[in-house]
Parts: structure tokens; sequence; C-alpha cells
């Protein structure tokens, strides 16, 4: 296990979390509580903070880590693109060097698409997994986007950097060059094929009005990961776990016991 640094500091929550800063990835986390261990992977452009709720309630159970994937809040930046099974092996490198293993695991949007290849690929990591929002599955295209695919890739040649702002989301454009082309990887990948490998306990949780990952590929996901569960939080959105900790921690607690 590399050598590191922490400090103790007081969180919102008014407890002491030790964040930890390990000198050779340089990831910055969060290590709180003790028991078994429950880790937590965000989504993408996110960071560990965005789980606080599940933090302050689940470290009184758990010994929960919660850290920044590479490229995110305030851990180093990639330095080469990275698709979703590249942040999967670093992500399993990551816990091995912590001895964490048989853990459960909470994930968010890109971080369930995360922790959909590691149940896959690796069984013995994880024990039973609760994912939000979980992302993966390819959305619905029609003929306008096809259209605009197309008009991007002709602007491209002539034009790149007009093309860039004028097609390119929000989220992409605020993205470093790396991290564009990671992102271009990651947001085309369809994760239906590795959940036939999946033998852990599966739980996805959706919120009834998420327009990122709408209900519908929650149903695709549940359908195919044998013997998974969906639950819906009525009213909830992409962020229904921030926006209803109670229900969501609740939900979650009684499926990890």
């Amino acid at each position: 296990m590399p050598s590191s640094c922490s400090k103790i500091f007081e969180c919102r929550c008014g407890r002491l979390c030790e964040v930890e800063v390990l000198s050779e990835c340089g990831l910055s986390l969060i290590s709180e509580g003790k028991g078994r261990d429950l880790v937590f992977l965000h989504g993408y452009q996110s960071s560990k903070e965005s789980f606080y709720w599940q933090i302050k309630y689940f470290s009184a159970y758990f010994r929960v880590t919660a850290f920044d994937m590479w490229g995110f809040g305030k851990s180093p930046p990639l330095t080469e693109p990275w698709d979703t099974s590249g942040y999967a092996e670093h992500v399993v490198a990551f816990l091995r060097e912590r001895r964490i293993e048989k853990a459960d695991v909470i994930a968010h949007s890109f971080g369930g698409r995360v922790a959909l290849r590691i149940l896959s690929g690796y069984p013995d990591l994880f024990g039973r997994a609760v994912l939000t929002g979980c992302a993966g599955v390819p959305p619905k295209r029609g003929f306008s986007y096809r259209f605009k695919v197309r008009a991007y890739r002709a602007a491209k040649k002539i034009a790149p950097r007009w093309a860039e702002k004028k097609f390119g989301s929000p989220e992409y454009r605020t993205l470093s060059p790396v991290m564009r082309e990671s992102y271009k990887k990651i947001v085309n990948e369809d994760v239906i094929p590795c959940l036939g490998r999946i033998r852990a306990p599966v739980l996805y949780v959706f919120g009834e009005k998420d327009t990122a990952t709408p209900l519908w590929m929650g149903q695709v996901l549940r359908d195919h990961t044998r013997g998974s569960e969906l639950v819906v939080l009525r009213g909830g959105s992409h962020f229904c776990f921030c926006e209803q900790p109670d229900a969501f921690n609740a939900v979650a607690h009684e499926f990890l016991r």
C-alpha cells in the first residue's frame, strides 16, 4: 500500500472525517466510519461531495470510502483519454491498494457505468450494488440527431473550433482536450453486453422525472441484469439521491443489509 498523508477536518455534516491524499496517485478521498466497506462512485463532472447526505448517513453503519475519480474534483487530470473500462481498471487497482475487497458500492450515472464494468469483469471486488441514474444504455436517436452529427463532422473539417463551440454540449465545451476525447469514448459505450456476466445483487434507483437517464433506461438495465431490482423515486430527477436523501438512503440501506 502506498504511503500517504492525511488530515482530519470537520465536514458540513458536523462530524470529523479523514481526508487522505495518496502520494503515488494523488486521489482526494473521504474515509469515514467503521465496519463493512462501502464505496461511492460519483457521476461525470461531479465529485465525492455529491454524496454528502449518503456519507453522513452510511458512515454510521459502514466504513465509507468516497473519492474523486481521475479528472474530476480535486484529483489529478487525465494524461490520456480513458474509456469506461480504463476507469474501471484504475478504480480496481486503487481499491486493492487500500485492501478493499467485497465492498458494497453506491454509484451515480457515469459512476454506475464504471461499477457495471467492475461487477462484470472483477466479480470478487464488489458485493451488493446500488446504482442510481445509471448511464450506459444507448439513447434513442432520431433523424434530427443523425443530421446534427453529419453537420458537425462536415463543419469540423473546415472550422474545427467553431464546430466544437456550435455543436458541443455545454458539458462537453468545459472539458480539456484530453477529457473531451475521453468523454466521446464514454458516452458512446453500450454497457448492455456486459450485464449478462453480473452475478452480484444489483438495485437500480431512478428518478421518475430523470431526463438525463430516463426511466426506460433503468427498465432496460433491470431486464438485462439477472435478479436485479428497480425502484422509482416519485418526482425525482437525475439527482434524486440528493433531492430525496431520506427516501434514497432508506431504500439503499434496506438493500445493503
